[in-house]
């Protein structure tokens, strides 16, 4: 289930638990993430993943829900 990889990724990349991460939780407000920690999680996932994700999605994104979304469109 990609919630679950990218919960994975995320709590290892910001030092945190991934019980601390739902799918409503703000990268930046909820998790602490800054800019540059948003940019490597992306890069992150579009490694593990094989995807691109288009520099005007990576603005949109605010939540993990989101990411989600967008990487399983992405996927097809």
């Amino acid at each position: 289930m990609v919630f679950e990889k990218v919960k994975e990724l995320v709590a290892e990349q910001l030092g945190i638990s991934p019980d601390e991460i739902k799918k409503e939780s703000n990268i930046v407000e909820d998790l602490g993430a800054d800019s540059l920690d948003v940019i490597e999680m992306l890069m992150t996932l579009e490694e593990e993943y094989g995807i691109t994700i288009p520099d005007d999605k990576i603005n949109q994104v605010k939540t993990i829900g989101e990411i989600v979304e967008l990487i399983e469109s992405l996927k097809g």
